[in-house]
């Protein structure tokens, strides 16, 4: 809910049921301060006044409020888009001296090489979840795909790679830009610990897919290469990767 007051306009957000784990914000609170104070493009945080507490919990739910920030959607553009993944290179660097607790192993997840994709992919090909058969094919499709692409990951070295604080869900829809010049990340619910090469992979996913129409299934298989490549390239501009990390 937007809010306009004497004192400015603020965003006042409600966590949804599932994202309201007072642990799991605070730890997203700590480390949007964290970036704000190096500067970062983050939406600003407001405290209680009678705690100094940015978590205010009432009838069991958990509320923040936010400065309202100005900007528009991702518009496509080379510069929004190499922008973009300049800032997700710093947001990386400005959180690798970001101390975390040991407790935090429980968020120590990804996309890479996960048994729950792989349950899912094969709920998909199942008769008894879809009696029509016909995501049978694609979904046993997927899964050769995504196996290869699992071991040859593996291979690289990904369990070897350090992990650190990562954003989760870096994509279009969780930013406001300014100028093609990305002016405020939005969405921090979804932060883990994690390689960081897992963030830049979603990233170059996101801000790649060719999103033209409103239906989902109407977008066509293919990613824009050049999107692909700029975000890269805006990430590269700023953290070097190397060779076995490229590849992945």
């Amino acid at each position: 809910m937007a809010i306009v007051s004497e004192q400015g306009k603020f965003l006042l957000k409600r966590r949804p049921k599932g994202k309201d784990d007072l642990y799991r914000v605070a730890f997203a609170h700590a480390v949007q301060n964290h970036l704000a104070a190096k500067a970062f493009p983050v939406t600003c945080l407001l405290a209680t006044r009678d705690k100094n507490n940015t978590v205010l919990q009432l009838d069991n739910h958990i509320y923040e409020l936010f400065k309202f920030v100005t900007g528009s959607r991702y518009d496509g553009s080379p510069e929004a888009a190499i922008d973009a993944g300049r800032q997700l290179a710093k947001f990386h660097r400005y959180l690798t001296d970001f101390a975390y607790e040991s407790a935090l192993g429980g968020l120590k997840t990804c996309f890479h090489d996960s048994s729950t994709v792989r349950r899912h992919l094969k709920m998909l090909g199942s008769d008894r979840t879809n009696p029509s058969k016909k995501l049978r094919a694609p979904a046993e499709a997927l899964m050769t795909l995504y196996n290869e692409s699992s071991v040859r990951v593996n291979e690289l070295g990904f369990d070897s790679w350090a992990h650190q604080v990562v954003h989760g869900d870096w994509h279009p829809g969780n930013m406001l830009f300014s100028k093609h010049k990305l002016a405020a990340v939005l969405d921090f619910d979804s932060v883990r610990i994690a390689p960081p090469i897992t963030d830049l992979a979603n990233g170059m996913l996101q801000f790649s897919i060719v999103a033209n129409r409103l239906n989902p299934a109407d977008w066509p298989d293919y990613f824009d290469q050049d999107k692909l490549l700029q975000f890269l390239n805006g990430y590269r501009n700023v953290i070097k990767l190397d060779e076995n990390k490229l590849a992945a």
